[in-house]
Parts: structure tokens; C-alpha cells; sequence
């Protein structure tokens, strides 16, 4: 029996009956109904009731071919007929995951040349963990464990994503995070720059942090530095020209390795392949997944640098750690095809020179001034909208967060899939977008912006 033979209220009851959604207040949604998203063709999505909604969020920042590519849908088939699935361990390989590590070193930046395959961002992390630790054990250097990581970041969900991530609510509820994992502060300028200083400067002090924590635990038990080239889910948290190389230059001045979280900004987000080239950096490990099949098929790819692959393979012996779903044939199909797609309409390309500055142009221009917005930020098709109650000093609307649901529950109401953060709206549409797109969503946004600007002065 398909879904069409319930109700939108029959699936809802069944819904509150038996599933349980991440990262939800179940007692709330249980009050309310979820939404039921039943199809979606380009940019859009469209719920039980036939409401069209463009989607901002790429599904959840992976969706960048757009929805409806009967190529993928055929790729899958294919392979599922021919392979379904065959594991990686017992010195076996399919075709699929050989090509497509081999598909990834040609793009990735020129020293990340080998690839360990999962099926999500957050296993993509915890085997990063786990690598960068067994690295420096095949080094002779065990006591080199300690990861330095940055608050408010986001590295998934699992225990060692979670305890890898800085977001305060998650470790209080995870209650003993994995331990020798520091937190320093986040390249955040909106709230954390001193009055008067440049982005520049607030840069290199941001990545003074990182420094601090080398020397505080001393060099010789830093492992590693993790980080989002742009925070994705702590709000789209953009950090000045002069971070990342200087955080570069701190790690290899210490000898700690260099990972980047690449889960959002891979496959062509900010203009380029990997965030890594748009900002110049030459990390260690790039964890990878979301866009890497635009989300028709769950796959991550922890890309991994000569320096700790060559370790790996002559020092090594064996690496206990893997998954029974690594290299799945059907989803390395599906993810070699979304590249081809990408490659072909040059969607990397249309970012870095046409959507991505016509994007920041449209949120300056339409958005900017709004008596609601604080700021507002983007990078390639990545953007953030600050909420406010007061433009000149900045102050939020109590409680925290709040004003930023109110805003996203209108925009979803006038067809427009928008995030709330804390008090920051974020978009990460499909890299299909167009001017047009861009246009559409602007007058939508700043329509919601009106509406909740009744609603929160009323209140």
C-alpha cells in the first residue's frame, strides 16, 4: 500500500505513533503534525497538501543537482541490478568505490590522493578521529592525542561528533564527551569582533586561539585541528581572508595536523570543488558526504593526505576500524553520476562567477536594510541572515532564538524553506538556482521579514 492511500492526518498520527525525528522537540511535533513532504522536481519540494515550497536548504545542504535527475535514479538501477551490494573488507572492492576515490584525488586539492569511505558526515568524523590518533600512535607519538576544535562548531552527532563539535546542548546531553578534545572560539565577527577592529585583525586573533591551545597543552600533545572552512550549522559563521592561512602556518609551525569538516561546503558550494581551494588551505584530512551524491544515496568520503596515508600503508598493520556499508556499490554509482552532472553544467563555475555573486548582491540590496536584519553574509551559495530588535546595538529579542522561528514559520508559510539557527536564518540552496531563483527567494524572504515584524513587535 503507497502513501497515497492515507491522509495527510492518517500519516500524521502514525508518524507521532512510531517515528522518531532528529534533532526535534518530539512533545511539540507531536502537538502540532509534522509535515509531509511527498515529491520535489528542480528547486522545489512539495507537501501532502500540493503546496510549493523552494527550497533553501538543498534538502539539509545536499541537494545540489536539484531533485528529479532520472540519471541518478537510473545509475542506482543499473548497479542495483547488476551489484546491490558487496562489502570491503576480506581484501575485496567493487568497481564503484575504486573509481570514485579515484574520481575524488583528481579533484581534491593536489596532496589529499586516497579515500575511506562511509555513509555520513558524522562516520566520515569519527574515523577521522580515529585515523589522526592512530597516525601519530604508528609515529611513536601516542601522547600526540589531544584534538583542538572550536565552539559552536558542528561535526556531527554520534559520541565522537558530538565530543569533536562545540554546541553546548549536545555535550549537555550527551553527559562525557571523548575526552582530550579542546574547544576555542570561533571566527564570528558579527558578535566577537573588538569595536574598531578590522577583519583582519579579528582574524589573526581568532587563530590565536588555536596557538593558545598548542602551547597551553604543549606541542607535543596536540594531534590535530578541526574545522569547518565556514561554519555550516552554527549559523554560516564566514571567517576573514586572514584566518585559515594563519591558522595553517600555526599547524605547521607545531606540527599538528590540519582536518577539515567539508560535510557542507564540499562539491562545489563556494565556487570551487572544495572549500580547501577556495580559501587555499593544504589540510591532512577532508571529511566529506551530503552533496557528494546530492543526497540521492547516503555516502561520505573521508579524504586523507599523503603525509598520513603514506604512514598508514608502510608503518601500519591492521586499521580496526570500518563500516559494513564502506564503498556500497550502489551509492559510489550514484555519486560518480551526480559529479558528471555537476562537471557537465558546470554548476562549480556558475557558483563562483555568476550565482554566487549575484547572491551576495541580492541579500545586500533586498535584505540588508530590513529593520529586522542585523547582518547579513554569504559565500558562494551559502548565507546568513542575522535577526535583531535593534540594528545599532545589535540586542536579540528574548528569548534567544525565538524571533528567528516566527520568521522561519512564515517563510515556509509563503513558500520559502528557510533554517533558523539560534537568532540566524541560514540558506544553502541547490547549486541549480538561477537569478531568477535568487530573485524569487529574496522577495519571499523579505516578505516573511515583514510578517514577523508584526508579529514580534506585537508581542
Amino acid at each position: 500500500m503507497t502513501y497515497q492511500n492515507y491522509s495527510l492526518k492518517q500519516l500524521q498520527q502514525i508518524d507521532a505513533a512510531h517515528h522518531l525525528h532528529p534533532f526535534t522537540d518530539h512533545k511539540e511535533l507531536r502537538a502540532a503534525g509534522s509535515r509531509i513532504i511527498t515529491r520535489a522536481e528542480g528547486p522545489y519540494i512539495y507537501d501532502s497538501e500540493g503546496a510549493e515550497i523552494l527550497d533553501g536548504m538543498a534538502g539539509l545542504w545536499c541537494v545540489n543537482v536539484g531533485y528529479g535527475r532520472d540519471e541518478l535514479a537510473e545509475a542506482a538501477y543499473k548497479q542495483m541490478k547488476e551489484l546491490p551490494y558487496y562489502n570491503s573488507f576480506f581484501k575485496c572492492s567493487t568497481p564503484t568505490p575504486v573509481l570514485l576515490a579515484k574520481r575524488l584525488a583528481e579533484i581534491a586539492p593536489k596532496t589529499v590522493n586516497q579515500v575511506f569511505f562511509g555513509s555520513s558526515g558524522s562516520e566520515a568524523n569519527d574515523t577521522a578521529l580515529r585515523l589522526v590518533r592512530y597516525y601519530w600512535m604508528l609515529e611513536g607519538k601516542p601522547e600526540k592525542n589531544r584534538i583542538i576544535s572550536r565552539k559552536n562548531a558542528y561535526h556531527g552527532s554520534t559520541v565522537a561528533g558530538t565530543s569533536l563539535g562545540g554546541m553546548d546542548a549536545m555535550h549537555k546531553q550527551l553527559g562525557g564527551e571523548v575526552p582530550n578534545i579542546v574547544h576555542v572560539m570561533m571566527p564570528y565577527a558579527y558578535e566577537l569582533a573588538r569595536p574598531g577592529e578590522s577583519d583582519h585583525d579579528f582574524g589573526l586573533r581568532a587563530a590565536k586561539a588555536v596557538e593558545d591551545a598548542i602551547l597551553e597543552a604543549g606541542q607535543d600533545n596536540v594531534a590535530a585541528f578541526i574545522g569547518e572552512p565556514i561554519m555550516g550549522a552554527g549559523g554560516v559563521k564566514i571567517p576573514p581572508m586572514s584566518y585559515w592561512p594563519e591558522v595553517q602556518r600555526i599547524c605547521r609551525k607545531y606540527d599538528v595536523l590540519l582536518m577539515l569538516d567539508e560535510v557542507i561546503t564540499g562539491y562545489g558550494r563556494t565556487g570551487e570543488w572544495f572549500a580547501a581551494q577556495s580559501f587555499g588551505i593544504e589540510p591532512d584530512t577532508i571529511t566529506t558526504a551530503k552533496a557528494l551524491t546530492s543526497g540521492y544515496q547516503p555516502l561520505s568520503a573521508l579524504l586523507v593526505g599523503d603525509r598520513i596515508a603514506a604512514t598508514l600503508v608502510e608503518k601500519g598493520g591492521e586499521f580496526a576500524h570500518g563500516y559494513t556499508y564502506a564503498g556500497h556499490p550502489v551509492a559510489c554509482a550514484v555519486a560518480l553520476a551526480n559529479l558528471d552532472i555537476i562537471e557537465r553544467e558546470r554548476l562549480v563555475e556558475r557558483v563562483k562567477t555568476d550565482t554566487g555573486p549575484y547572491f551576495a548582491q541580492a541579500l545586500q540590496e533586498r535584505i540588508a536594510g530590513h529593520p529586522l536584519v542585523g547582518e547579513v553574509r554569504s559565500f558562494g551559495l551559502m548565507g546568513a541572515i542575522e535577526i535583531v530588535k535593534d540594528k545599532a546595538t545589535k540586542e536579540r529579542f528574548a528569548p534567544a532564538g525565538s524571533a528567528a522561528v516566527v520568521l522561519r514559520d512564515h517563510a515556509i508559510a509563503n513558500g520559502m524553506m528557510l533554517r533558523a539557527t539560534g537568532d540566524t536564518m541560514i540558506l544553502s540552496p541547490p547549486l541549480i538556482w538561477t537569478r531568477a531563483t535568487i530573485d524569487m527567494a529574496c522577495e519571499r524572504i523579505a516578505k516573511a521579514l515583514d510578517l514577523a515584524a508584526k508579529d514580534l513587535h506585537k508581542a
